[in-house]
């Protein structure tokens, strides 16, 4: 005597529904990067070996503190925050 399962139907998974094809490829100016060794920042080359500017990038810096004005049972919080950024 056999016994038979009955195994689930396949189904579509999930997310098949959100794919979409790629969008056009976009060709880079830069063939490959580097690290220079002195400023420790990315040195982007053409594919002659010529540098390839990237533009100028700021930095920012941030800081947030939590302030409690309540010290009984039930605080009553806040916090501030700031930033910098050149």
């Amino acid at each position: 005597m056999t016994t038979s399962v009955a195994l689930p139907s396949p189904t579509r998974p999930w997310g098949a529904g959100r794919l979409a094809p790629y969008p056009a490829v976009i060709r880079r100016p830069h063939a490959t990067v580097t690290i220079d060794p002195t400023t420790q920042l990315g040195v982007f080359r053409d594919r002659v070996g010529q540098v390839v500017e990237r533009g100028k990038h700021a930095t920012s810096s941030g800081t947030e503190t939590s302030t409690t004005t309540n010290s009984d049972s039930r605080n009553d919080q806040g916090h501030d925050q700031d930033s910098t950024q050149d």
